[in-house]
């Protein structure tokens, strides 16, 4: 007796038998059919209670006659019903039972017999008041396999032998007890097949005459088809759900598997369509392909983690067309294979791995499912089972093919989004530096990192070389993402170096980059209305020689500064509006760097890899630019170490490291010249000698007439004071003429009876590059001259 069934639990002999054929319970109904007592019985074989050869059971369930032996020495003739279940520690075992008061008399009168269910169409049920059973129609003893004047005397559990039917027991006896009915649903493996049913169960009271409770009527309604086709639609609303979360092509195919398993199949393998060129468009096809079909493994999903597939993620193959995935891709239809209609053993014939795979793990059904998408064909989906028994049904098959359908859009999204993200990857690429010049103001390192999820942005970083050795930096980023995005990052690189040619101060060139992205907005706008361009951006020039930086930003964040010794701190600077406001003034910051200074320019995809908190951003990068690195590039790497994600981050990442230099004063000459032409020669003498006090005389004849033009045309075209400055470092030397003119030389080709005019044509001949800048004073030309050849 137990709480779940309080009756006498003598009515049935009960054994139970373990893997190895022992008996391991042995009841009180067994004790008076056979005579043995427990003690006797339990831990030995059960073999030796068989008269004759024991019956080898091979499913789930065994019922037949047995001759058994009686402890008094006769033979015992019994009807047995075997259900084969699981042990507490793990192995399979069975549990036998046989009714022994199947005819026990009742009342004349008795209710029971009162209750008409032969004719019913309806699975119906009788059980006593100890619960079992008393009578069943020919309706439920054909859902159950079993005749039912056999099964008259037991318990719902030993009938069925399923673990869910203890649940059912534990039901009858609340209508048993208490008198009212009761409805529920379950779900019992019926028949050898072991395919699960569902059952609608209305339990019901049976009286006798004094309203006295005395056994319950249990009749089961099958809704299995309804509930397969909820099951169906639940698993179509998973799908729905989870897939397509990402635009990864790999992660969705993976998805689309995990969605199949277990609901649809025991194992899954989603299999691509690739391109032949690895770097070249993908391989989507506008209807079925051609042979041969190859296919690139992308996803697979089991409900056994030792199952292992004949392929693994990431491997290419060919699939002649009479494999499941050729026939299913050159059709451009579902196709079904089992093991009864040998169509499998047929499918699997062209690869002895996959047929040893399948013979292994006992595969008897499969399906392959095309995906296909916007007309195109993407791929296959291979479905398998070997877990359960019942193979693929049509239902199964419309079921798939709508799944894959849904995958198929997401896929092939992720596809297109790839091929985006590739196009503007490879245009961004195109547009950054793809190597930081070297210079002698300052020593540079870099870094970019796309965005992990989002579009590809328009971040962007520079070290512009400028006159007198001087290094322009900047860092920007373009709101928004995509190639439109990367499109506009370039046009404002371009723009920056265009305007950092012509040596304008960081205030003004942010004015100008300002107006352009104004234009470009207006530009970018539709039907009237403006476009959303907009950027921020930060510039500094460097001089080596004053070893000051002149700094202004537009709506970008400030640079951290580490002094030799120190530790990070920001640079102060007026925070300015963002670009494409328009309008709006910038300001500029000057400061003294020492040598050895470093400088941290960044965007704020980097300080917004953890959290979106940028305080919290701010002061991890502080403590990761103050640890110590033996180089600006192990610093690079550990500053992204420690802020970003091992995901990757949410934005793009620019990152440029400068360690600022100085230059010697040993290495700058400068000289005050009155506006007399007649002092041109003695300030060409003074040149020669500086020259060759830096043991630079092999410069001196090119030096000599690039002075002697730019000096003349000083006295001549411009207005004092007039200045002349020297600098030269291990490889450049460079000429600067400063006056107070503001008006700027012309390069022109001069006439064959011209007098004049081939001075700076003669300058633009003998050096590597010369030009203007403008001053607060005036102006300033340069000109730069190798010291060396180049070999």
């Amino acid at each position: 007796m137990t709480p779940e069934y309080p009756f006498d639990e003598a009515a049935t002999a009960r054994a139970a038998i373990d893997a190895e054929g022992r008996v391991t319970e042995w009841g009180e109904g067994a004790r008076r059919l056979l005579g043995w007592t427990a003690d006797e019985v339990v831990g030995r074989p059960a073999v030796r209670l068989v008269e004759g050869a024991a019956p080898t059971a091979g499913g789930a369930r065994w019922d037949g006659t047995l001759t058994l032996r009686h402890r008094d020495g006769r033979t015992v003739s019994v009807w047995l019903l075997a259900h084969r279940r699981p042990a507490p520690d793990g192995d399979e075992g069975w549990l036998v039972v046989t009714p022994l008061e199947a005819d026990r008399e009742r009342p004349a009168d008795d209710p029971l017999d009162r209750a008409h269910l032969i004719q019913s169409p309806c699975a119906t049920a009788i059980y006593d008041d100890r619960l079992r059973l008393y009578r069943m129609n020919d309706a439920l003893a054909s859902v159950i396999g079993l005749p039912g004047e056999r099964l008259r005397g037991l318990r719902v559990t030993e009938i069925s032998g399923r673990l869910q039917t203890e649940d059912i027991e534990r039901q009858l006896h609340q209508v048993l007890t208490s008198g009212r009915g009761h409805n529920s649903r379950t779900y019992v493996p019926i028949g050898e097949t072991g395919r699960t049913n569902a059952w609608l169960g209305r339990m019901a009271p049976i009286t006798d005459p004094a309203g006295r409770v005395c056994g319950v009527c249990l009749t089961v309604h099958d809704f299995t088809e309804q509930h397969l086709a909820q099951e169906r639609l639940q698993l179509v609303n998973e799908a729905s759900v989870r897939i397509g979360e990402s635009l990864d092509v790999n992660r969705t195919a993976q998805e689309l598997a995990d969605v199949c398993v277990p609901g649809l199949a025991d194992f899954a393998g989603v299999d691509l369509l690739d391109p032949w060129d690895p770097g070249g468009e993908p391989e989507l096809l506008a209807g079925p392909p051609t042979e041969p079909v190859m296919l690139r493994r992308a996803a697979h999903q089991s409900v056994d983690p030792g199952v292992d597939a004949t392929m693994w993620t990431g491997r290419r193959d060919v699939y002649p067309a009479d494999s499941p995935q050729g026939a299913s891709l050159l059709t451009g239809r579902t196709t079904l294979a089992d093991l009864r209609s040998g169509s499998l053993a047929h499918s699997l014939g062209w690869d002895d791995t996959r047929r040893e795979w399948a013979r292994t793990y006992g595969v008897h059904s499969a399906m392959s499912v095309p995906i296909v998408a916007r007309g195109r064909t993407l791929g296959v989906a291979v479905l398998t089972r070997f877990r359960r028994p019942d193979p693929f049904t049509p239902d199964d098959r419309l079921l798939a093919e709508e799944i894959t359908a849904r995958a198929a859009v997401c896929i092939d999204n992720a596809r297109r989004y790839t091929r985006e993200r590739e196009t503007a990857l490879a245009l961004q690429r195109s547009l950054l530096p793809r190597s930081l010049p070297s210079t002698a103001a300052v020593q540079a390192c870099s870094r970019y990192l796309p965005a992990a999820r989002s579009g590809v942005g328009g971040d962007w970083f520079d070290v512009i070389p400028l006159s007198g050795m001087r290094v322009a930096m900047v860092v920007g980023d373009v709101v928004g993402h995509g190639i439109q995005a990367s499109a506009t990052m370039g046009r404002l690189r371009t723009a920056v170096r265009t305007l950092a040619d012509i040596d304008l101060a960081p205030d003004e060139l942010l004015t100008h980059l300002d107006d352009l992205v104004v234009r470009l907005s207006e530009e970018a706008g539709a039907d009237g209305s403006p476009g959303e361009v907009g950027a921020t951006c930060l510039y500094a020039v460097y001089d080596p020689v004053s070893q000051r930086c002149t700094l202004a930003r537009a709506g970008h964040p400030s640079p951290l500064m580490v002094r030799p010794g120190g530790t990070a701190e920001e640079v102060q600077l007026p925070a300015g509006p963002p670009l494409g406001l328009g309008g709006l003034p910038f300001e500029a910051a000057d400061l003294y760097l020492p040598e050895g200074t470093v400088l941290t320019f960044y965007t704020d995809g980097l300080i917004q890899g953890h959290a979106p908190d940028v305080g919290v951003g701010l002061r991890l990068l502080r403590d990761a630019v103050s640890c110590p690195a033996a180089s600006l590039d192990e610093s690079c790497d550990g500053i992204l170490h420690q802020l970003l994600p091992a995901g990757g981050a949410r934005d793009d990442v620019a990152l440029l490291l400068a360690r600022t230099r100085g230059l010697p004063a040993s290495q700058v000459a400068t000289w005050d010249i009155p506006a007399d032409p007649a002092l041109v020669a003695p300030v060409r003498k003074q040149v020669v000698d500086q020259l060759g006090t830096w043991g630079l005389g092999e410069a001196s004849f090119t030096t000599e007439l690039v002075v002697s033009e730019l000096v003349t045309n000083a006295i001549r075209y411009g207005a004092p004071p007039i200045r002349l400055r020297l600098i030269h470092d291990a490889a450049t030397m460079i000429c600067e003429v400063s006056d107070a003119s503001h008006t700027a030389p012309h390069l022109r080709r001069a006439k064959t009876w011209d007098e004049g005019g081939r001075g700076l044509l003669l300058v633009a001949q003998l050096t590597q590059r010369w030009g203007s800048r403008h001053t607060p004073e005036g102006k300033t030309i340069w000109a730069e001259m190798a010291l060396f050849e180049e070999e």
